[in-house]
């Protein structure tokens, strides 16, 4: 046994000094593949275009909304950071004969006013959106905020448009009620 126990012993002793030498250099480097990071770079909302008709005061409109990505205005960022372009949203109204009623591109800094300090920095103006005809004025639902898509984070705003062309932007205090809800409470019922 104790011969056994001997050559046990021995046969350990040689395979911890074998495994423990130094193992020879085949000459192989192995590094790491650096990782470039890619430039961040501003994206886009994309291009988003509508069109409607509408009775008003007995004539009929042909409303037309677009949005697009502007390059020149200052970038804004969402949640996270990610740098996006701003949008500029045109807002057409035309005649059944086809003459112009309204013309202008909206930005950002129109609704200002109406924005808190938060989307004023980082919020894109997202979209303007026709809801109803109210009497003599025309009423569109706008939106500034994330420009990230899957985010929920935006500042609700009401733009009416009257006979004269005056336009008027204020907060949408009312986001969750109907419209016939609206002017129900509006008209004081």
């Amino acid at each position: 046994m104790k011969h056994y126990l001997s050559i046990c012993l021995t046969v350990l002793a040689v395979f911890t000094t074998v495994s423990c030498s130094e193992k020879k250099n085949t000459g192989d480097i192995i590094a790491v593949k650096p990782v470039e990071k890619v430039p961040d770079v501003p994206r886009k909302m994309g291009d988003n275009a509508q069109e409607r008709t509408v009775e008003w005061g007995g004539n009929t409109y042909r409303i037309s909304v677009s949005r697009h990505a502007d390059e020149s205005l200052p970038r804004v960022e969402d949640e996270s950071h990610r740098p996006y372009f701003d949008n500029k949203i045109t807002l057409m109204i035309t005649r059944s004969d086809g003459s112009k009623f309204f013309d202008r591109t909206f930005t950002k800094v129109d609704f200002n006013s109406c924005l808190n300090a938060h989307f004023q920095a980082h919020g894109a103006l997202l979209g303007i959106v026709f809801t109803r005809v109210k009497g003599d004025v025309l009423v569109f639902a706008a939106s500034v905020g994330s420009p990230d898509i899957t985010s929920d984070e935006y500042m609700p705003l009401t733009l009416t448009l009257s006979r004269t062309s005056n336009v008027s932007i204020t907060r949408d205090s009312q986001l969750d009620s109907s419209p016939t809800q609206q002017e129900n409470e509006e008209d004081g019922v």
